[in-house]
């Protein structure tokens, strides 16, 4: 009797050998990134002595300089071929994570937030482009494996941090810098030349066009709300998991359930929706699914006691009960939007301009998932049991419009690939 293999095992062994060999690298990155993220601003607080205003500013500069040039990284990919990018993006990591090793200086540690948030803008666009041309027919399984295998990398990474932390934060930073030297090596000697596919014109053109293709900025529209409720999984229901409980360990506890959701289901319910649906149809469903997984909070936080003090385990189980309800809904919505949404941008955009439309969409996406979580950041300020309600209503609605709005688009033939596009 054949031994059974996992929905993720099957689907990573039908994908090409380059797909492959990116899932491999992809692993490589989300654990060699998460063995120090996690970990630095309590490093420059508390070891170096950083103020806490200068630990946010550090902190800021890293995710600024990485959205804020997706759009130049996923030109390049289409303008060059996503390979050289790749690599070039995993080498600028192991200069600025080097950086964390060599240095205790401002100015240094500085650099080496900036090189690392600027390599994940490189390199992040032309992995999304690489797997998109070589994945043809499979995109949304393809993604989903994608997803899987990020999400365990980003599951061990603060793991082994944490231990090699006991040794030194520089050692973790060096080996993290050996995790992307190594991908660097993999990806020059390992990963086929791919060409490049962005018209003979200037890159402005390309870029007007991004700006005038209409179904492609709804689409964006939605795909930002997206994005601005996936960010409150490091907002929102964590700080109501800490509020109900008084355990900081609930902070964690909200993303290890989502991660492992992730991990276990995203194959299985992508491959369950492409058997059934659409993938506009499945991307509108996992829109809906996001913003409901905030019910759960929104009808009982103003029932539940604001706590100080950390609860006993079982009364501590009982009050977060909602909130790791609404997470695994949360996250089931997540692992079944993401992939199609991805399937859907060359739909919505142009094959021949991949990493441009990908950087324009997670540019703007950034910057409105931003303004969510500012407004969500407020909202949460509200003391009183009367208010509590206000962020996760909030929540729930930006989800059951984005769905709409995909459902809308599907109904009216806006998803179709030979729906024209518009001038």
């Amino acid at each position: 009797m054949r031994p059974r293999t996992s929905a993720t095992a099957r689907s990573f062994r039908a994908l090409s050998s380059p797909a492959r060999l990116l899932l491999l690298n992809q692993f490589g990155i989300s654990l060699g990134f998460y063995l120090v993220l996690p970990f630095l601003a309590t490093y420059l607080r508390d070891d170096l002595g950083f103020a806490t205003a200068l630990v946010g500013v550090v902190l800021g500069l890293r995710t600024l300089s990485q959205q804020g040039l997706y759009l130049l990284g996923g030109t390049a990919a289409d303008r060059l071929g996503p390979r050289p990018v790749i690599i070039l993006g995993c080498a600028v990591r192991v200069v600025g994570f080097g950086m964390f090793a060599a240095t205790t200086s401002v100015a240094g540690i500085v650099l080496g937030t900036v090189l690392t948030g600027v390599a994940g803008a490189i390199f992040s666009p032309a992995v999304v482009t690489y797997l998109t041309h070589e994945s043809p027919g499979r995109r949304a399984e393809a993604f989903a494996t994608y997803n899987v295998v990020a999400n365990t990398g980003t599951l061990l990474g603060p793991v082994l941090g944490a231990v090699l932390l006991a040794v030194d934060f520089r050692l973790v930073s060096l080996i993290a810098c050996a995790v992307f030297a190594c991908l660097t090596v993999a990806q020059l000697l390992f990963l086929p030349h791919q060409e490049a596919t962005a018209p003979e014109r200037g890159v402005l053109r390309n870029w007007r066009e991004v700006v005038g293709n209409r179904r492609f900025l709804l689409f964006t529209l939605a795909g930002s709300g997206y994005f601005g409720l996936f960010n409150q999984l490091y907002l929102a229901l964590p700080l109501e998991a800490q509020r109900v409980t008084g355990r900081s360990g609930a902070i964690s506890a909200v993303f290890v359930v989502s991660t492992i959701v992730g991990i276990v289901f995203g194959v299985r319910l992508t491959a369950w929706c492409r058997a059934r649906w659409s993938a506009g149809r499945s991307m509108a469903t996992g829109l809906l699914l996001i913003g409901a997984g905030f019910a759960p909070p929104a009808l009982l936080s103003p029932f539940t006691t604001t706590t100080a003090h950390p609860l006993p385990l079982p009364d501590a189980l009982v009050a977060v009960a909602p909130v790791v309800l609404g997470t695994v809904v949360f996250s089931v919505g997540i692992a079944i939007a993401n992939p199609f949404m991805i399937d859907l941008l060359p739909v919505v955009g142009s094959e021949k301009l991949v990493g441009t439309y990908y950087g324009f969409f997670y540019l703007v996406s950034a910057l409105v998932a931003a303004g969510i979580s500012a407004g969500v950041g407020a909202l949460l300020e509200f003391d009183g049991a009367a208010a509590r309600w206000t962020p996760f209503t909030a929540l729930l609605l930006i989800g059951l419009l984005g769905g709409a709005l995909i459902a809308t688009m599907q109904r009216r033939r806006l998803l179709d690939p030979t729906h024209p596009h518009p001038a």
